[in-house]
Parts: structure tokens; sequence; C-alpha cells
């Protein structure tokens, strides 16, 4: 006969304190999985539309609601913010076509409590009091660029990049070398 190793008592607590680690492993919750990418678009006189950056979120949050969604930063009338300063703000969002089109630069994964601060940046610049739109101070790479520190990237906006979205988002590429993203031509 084979001696036996453990006691009853001591063979019923391993057995308890096993089952109630793999229990804990079922448990957690699922990590998030919300992918922001950012985008720009070259713009083109023929579509009157100027150069653009957005960015665009994707997944789906811990409590497993459907992320799918897009945000950009503009002037209501482009008129107004090319002649008078100052212009009358909006939130844009770009069709699934619209987006096709453009150039992805980089993505990353974010959290559940980076996704709901984005959310607030951007609920925060759409309900900004007046006329918040600024071509020099507050655009579409003005925008991107707060989206981005939320996330945690090193996003300024030199002089040079203020009207030009993809040279600014390749500029925020080499910043950030982590994002191992390459340079759009």
């Amino acid at each position: 006969m084979i001696p036996q190793l453990l006691s009853r008592s001591t063979a019923r607590m391993v057995a308890a304190v096993l089952l109630a680690v793999a229990a804990m492993g079922l448990a957690t919750p699922a990590q998030a999985d919300v992918q922001v990418s950012f985008h720009s678009f070259n713009g083109s006189v023929l579509w009157g539309r100027y150069p653009h950056t957005f960015v665009v979120l994707k997944g789906e949050l811990d409590d497993g609601t459907r992320v799918d969604a897009n945000y950009g930063f503009s002037a209501r009338y482009t008129s107004q913010a090319i002649s008078s300063g100052p212009a009358e703000h909006m939130i844009m969002t770009e069709t699934e076509r619209t987006i096709a089109a453009t150039n992805r630069h980089f993505t990353v994964t974010v959290s559940d409590q980076q996704y709901r601060r984005l959310l607030a940046t951007v609920l925060a610049w759409r309900d900004y009091p007046g006329d918040y739109y600024d071509l020099d101070e507050n655009n579409c790479i003005h925008f991107v660029a707060a989206l981005a520190r939320v996330v945690g990237l090193e996003a300024d906006v030199p002089e040079d990049y203020l009207r030009r979205p993809k040279a600014w988002l390749n500029y925020i590429s080499r910043k950030n070398p982590q994002l191992a993203a390459r340079e759009i031509p």
C-alpha cells in the first residue's frame, strides 16, 4: 500500500485553492480592445475639402459595448475660418468610404479609462463656448494632438505643420518611435 503524502483535510484545502485560482482566471474581466487609428486626408481642390486629420475608434469595451466612431474638428463654415479668425466649430465625422481613401498613420490600443478620456476630450472641444475653431490655434491638428496626448503620445504642433496634417502625423510618428510607424510619402 502507498503511504498517503497529504492528509485528507490538507488535500481538500489544496484542491480548494487550486479551484479558486482557476476560477479567478476565468472570472477576470476581458481586456479592452479599442483601437484608435490616426488618419490624414490629403484634401483636393476638386472635392472642395482641405487637408484634414482625425481619429477612428473601433473595438469593444470591457463590458461588451461595441465602439465604431470617428472624430475630427473643423470650422462649421470654411469661408469664416479662413477670413475672420475664430470661427464657429464642430466635431466632424467621416463616412466609411471617405475613411478608406485616407492615410492611416498608426494605431494604438487604449484602455477603457483612456477611451472615456478620449470621449470627454471630444465633448469638451465640441461644447466649447463661442467660436473655437482657429486656423492657427485650434484646428484639426490641435484637436488630434489633444487626443494623442490622452493616449500617452508626445504630440506638439510646431508652426511648420499647422496646415499640413499628413506631414504632422509623420512628425508625430518620428517623435514616438515606440509606434514603429512608417511615414506616409
